[in-house]
């Protein structure tokens, strides 16, 4: 039986329990989860295995890479720079970035542009790990050259690398840094958080092993939806099957080599900035950031952000059929908003998820904040052992 460790305020009991029912019942590998309402941290929990051989348990301050959740930190920092008046979402992306603006991307709006709506889901132009790690003049060149998928605002498709990227280098524009330097510096060590963009080589030995789905697992697992085409999950294998799909193109370049997911537990690459992909934290972190949103942008004395200014990520920007994802869903300013048994039935609460399951987001009609890290992927695009904790969180409320 798997130790679970931690706490849990009296009334949240069966937020432990679907815990420990994801390690008896569902897989689960090793995890973490943390909750915040109304200031104050009422579940922390983490339990399992860091690593399977040499077994290593799970500690109290393990991190691990959370994908896509990622992209949510990205959406603060920028949330952030439209607070100090350095941003405007409306103004055109080559207001800051000159050259963005050929190939038909004139008039692409940073709101449409983080909304998911800019048509700039995918990247055409190769770009390898080897440009991601030393030539960014490279990166730069591919996405100056990318033309829109569609008209830009005519439909929402999901950025799924192609966001981090254009986001990284918008930022550099405005601000001359990078965003895992400017989150480190105002919102990681103000509020004393283990959430790094770009992980600093003295603490990777506090960084679990992911542990990927095998392609044979998911193709057996999937394929009955593939041939149905009930299940996004089995629209988007349908649709990786052709090369020049929109779905097909958004998660293809970058690629990730021979190496495939693997390629996440490298050090070199936990220490790169991949605004998409390579956030590495706690839940304890996370859910302490969305801790600050939730409670109008400031936490024990911490202010990120006005409470005006997160007004924008409480309202749905974007809602719709996803061509990438093939699904409905909704963005704003960068940050996913609630869907259907995902984060909460609460229109304002937005966050973001990340492949494999991780999650992380906030509540703020009912200030209250969530995190969840693991280290066994689902194959799903929503893992049922994130969704059960979340769901036991809405209802011990």
């Amino acid at each position: 039986m798997t130790m679970i460790q931690g706490s849990v305020e009296p009334g949240f009991e069966s937020v432990r329990d679907a815990f420990r029912e994801n390690f008896e019942q569902h897989g689960e590998i090793g995890a973490a989860v943390c909750a915040w309402l109304e200031g104050r941290k009422v579940v922390d929990l983490w339990g399992g295995l860091a690593c399977r051989k040499p077994e290593k348990p799970w500690r109290k301050d393990e991190m691990v890479l959370v994908f896509s959740v990622t992209k949510g930190l990205m959406a603060l920092a920028f949330l952030m720079l439209a607070d100090q008046g350095r941003l405007d979402y409306d103004a055109p992306v080559s207001a800051y970035w000159p050259e963005f603006q050929g190939a038909g991307k004139e008039a692409i709006t940073v709101r449409q542009l983080f909304n998911h709506r800019s048509g700039l889901c995918a990247i055409d132009r190769k770009i390898t790990t080897e440009d991601l790690r030393h030539h960014p003049e490279r990166v730069h060149a591919a996405l100056v050259a990318q033309a829109p998928l569609w008209e830009p605002g005519s439909a929402q498709g999901y950025g799924a690398i192609s966001l981090g990227l254009y986001g990284a280098e918008l930022f550099r524009r405005i601000t001359g840094e990078s965003v895992g330097r400017f989150f480190a510096r105002e919102v990681a060590a103000p509020l004393n958080v283990d959430v790094h963009i770009g992980l600093p080589e003295t603490l990777e030995e506090r960084v679990a092993r992911i542990y990927p789905v095998t392609i044979a697992e998911r193709l057996l697992r999937t394929l009955p939806e593939v041939i149905t085409g009930k299940t996004p999950e089995g629209r988007i294998i349908r649709a990786f099957l052709n090369r020049n799909s929109a779905t097909a193109r958004a998660f293809s370049n970058p690629g990730m080599g021979p190496q495939g997911f693997e390629i996440f537990n490298d050090p070199e690459i936990h220490r790169m900035e991949l605004l998409w992909v390579n956030a590495i934290a706690t839940a304890r972190g996370l859910a302490r950031v969305y801790a600050a949103l939730a409670e109008g942008g400031e936490l024990d004395g911490v202010r990120l952000c006005s409470p005006e200014i997160l007004q924008g990520p409480q309202e749905r920007q974007s809602w719709g059929f996803d061509r990438v994802l093939h699904k409905e869903m909704g963005f704003s300013l960068g940050f996913v908003k609630e869907e259907p048994h995902l984060f909460s039935p609460n229109e304002a609460a937005f966050g973001h998820p990340g492949m494999g399951g991780a999650v992380g987001f906030a509540d703020p009609s009912r200030r209250l904040a969530f995190a969840y890290v693991m280290n066994r992927m689902d194959r799903r695009l929503r893992s049922p052992r994130a969704l059960r904790l979340c769901h036991a969180l809405y209802r011990a409320l």
